[in-house]
């Protein structure tokens, strides 16, 4: 897994990887890249608002935080609108 290489500085043995392991996964192509599409931007899609408690229900955590837009892969102008929507709903005691 490891080879050991000799350091120049005192003799001491180092760590490195193997030139066989590489970063990438096995099955993903190289310079491929997957990205969902951001669920607000769809045709039919529903509107942000703080009265929609179902659609912000969706982007909270179990603990009641909002979930980054890496993992709901939101886009950032509709993120920014979604954490305006759930802090009004705090503030009016719909969530």
């Amino acid at each position: 897994m490891f080879k050991k290489r000799k350091n120049k500085k005192g003799g001491k043995y180092s760590k490195t990887k193997s030139s066989s392991q590489s970063s990438m996964n096995i099955l993903q192509k190289s310079g491929m890249k997957f990205f969902k599409q951001c669920p607000f931007s769809e045709k039919d899609a529903p509107i942000i608002d703080y009265k929609n408690i179902k659609v912000i229900k969706k982007y909270l955590s179990e603990t009641g935080r909002i979930l980054p837009s890496r993992i709901t892969s939101v886009s950032q102008k509709k993120q920014r609108e979604l954490s305006k929507a759930i802090k009004r709903a705090r503030i009016l005691a719909l969530l």
